[in-house]
């Protein structure tokens, strides 16, 4: 947000916590609140941004579900689209008029994610899968409004995200039964090592996306998709060029499997 100020805009943040808007007005940021599930909460911030021209909405709101699928449970997977996707789509339903008016941009922030799919990450995989589907119908839809759409696909950044993903994913498997530990247990310590060294070390500094959310929203020409980070250009361009089984290999082989 702040650096979207830089840039001469007057942003407006959507938060969930009454602390997270009370320290982004101690920096001199608007807020509303905003919970992307709450139908009441995103017309209350329709609301009260009035009926004037929006240039710009970034739909960034996001969690990260993991777990073996055999045991996944469908409640999660259910809240996991809700945030990530179908929350996405109430939030830009409600500020199209406004986008329109302005001729405006809707800028999705998806992932290497929504790109290449990796073990334990199904419900967080099919929400971004989805969500790049879907910026690419409503941005032949909505071309001839004067609106465009772009993505965002970031690899690992530096977020809470991690954190709390972890920690959910040790409240479900807790209640999991014994055999997915014997069936799963390797995979899933992999996996929680991969992302807690993307939380402390390798992660990207969130101002890295926050300059390409820039770009997209400031360019003349915008690119339909941007790549953020040398772990999503990697990734994306193996995906590319391999066939699916040896990218299957190569994922099972960082993992140690």
């Amino acid at each position: 947000m702040l650096h979207v100020r830089e840039l001469g805009f007057e942003p407006v943040a959507g938060v969930r916590r009454d602390e997270d808007a009370a320290r982004l007005e101690g920096m001199g940021l608007r807020t509303v609140r905003l919970d992307v599930t709450d139908e009441a909460q995103i017309a209350a911030a329709r609301d009260a941004l009035g009926d004037g021209p929006l240039a710009g909405l970034v739909n960034n709101a996001g969690i990260a579900v993991a777990a073996p699928l055999e045991f996944l449970p469908l409640d999660q997977l259910r809240r996991q689209l809700e945030v990530n996707l179908i929350g996405h789509v109430a939030v830009t339903q409600a500020f199209l008029p406004a986008l329109r008016r302005a001729g405006g941009r809707i800028v999705n922030v998806s992932s290497i994610g929504g790109r290449v799919a990796g073990p334990l990450l199904s419900p967080y995989t099919a929400s971004k899968f989805g969500l790049e589907g879907l910026s690419d119908s409503l941005r032949r839809e909505v071309r001839r409004h004067g609106i465009d759409v772009v993505v965002i696909e970031p690899g690992g950044v530096r977020t809470p995200i991690w954190q709390k993903g972890n920690r959910l994913a040790g409240e479900m498997i807790a209640d999991m039964p014994p055999e997915a530990e014997r069936l799963y247990g390797r995979l899933i310590a992999a996996v929680r090592e991969q992302s807690v060294k993307i939380e402390r070390q390798t992660g990207l500094p969130p101002r890295a996306v926050a300059e390409v959310i820039g770009k997209a929203l400031t360019s003349d020409r915008p690119r339909t998709r941007y790549l953020v980070g040398t772990d999503a250009k990697v990734r994306a361009r193996l995906a590319d060029v391999l066939p699916d089984r040896v990218m299957d290999r190569l994922i099972a082989r960082v993992l140690g499997g």
